[in-house]
């Protein structure tokens, strides 16, 4: 069955519960998991550089520990399961497109996430990266709400 399961993790409620079923499966499969948070780059105007560049370092240094928190959460659950576990923090424009080719390239066989972070108009505007996820991936997704 399912031998390397990716979960992408936001530090949302969502991504967590989504993880919980994640680990689960891998338990089941004795398989193991891989715990993958996106982090965006960050975004600047070109002007001001100097003030930007010490904004950005902050920045960067900010989303590595909270990304480190989030992989921990998961990295626990992993523990307590007895489950295989590694973690990822990747940067990326696009979270879909990072998660997708993290799929392939560490050979996942199950994407398993929440089901998104967005409701009402925003969803509707930006879109769901799991609805893109859904689209893309050439593995099963298994979606948890």
């Amino acid at each position: 069955m399912f031998k390397h399961i990716l979960i992408p993790v936001d530090g949302s409620e969502l991504s967590l519960r989504a993880a919980k079923v994640g680990i689960e499966q891998a338990k089941l499969t004795q398989g193991k998991v891989t715990a993958l948070h996106v982090i965006s780059p960050f975004r600047t105007i070109s002007y001001m550089g100097t003030i930007l560049a010490a904004t950005e370092f902050a920045y960067n240094e900010e989303a590595k520990a909270n990304a480190e928190r989030y992989i921990e959460q998961v990295k626990m659950l992993a523990d307590a399961a007895g489950v295989p576990f590694e973690g990822v923090a990747e940067f990326g424009d696009e979270p879909y497109d990072t998660i997708v080719q993290t799929c392939k390239a560490r050979q996942a066989d199950l994407i398993v996430m929440g089901s998104n972070g967005w409701r009402g108009m925003t969803r509707l505007l930006l879109g769901s990266e799991t609805h893109k996820v859904l689209l893309r991936a050439d593995v099963p997704v298994l979606v948890c709400h």
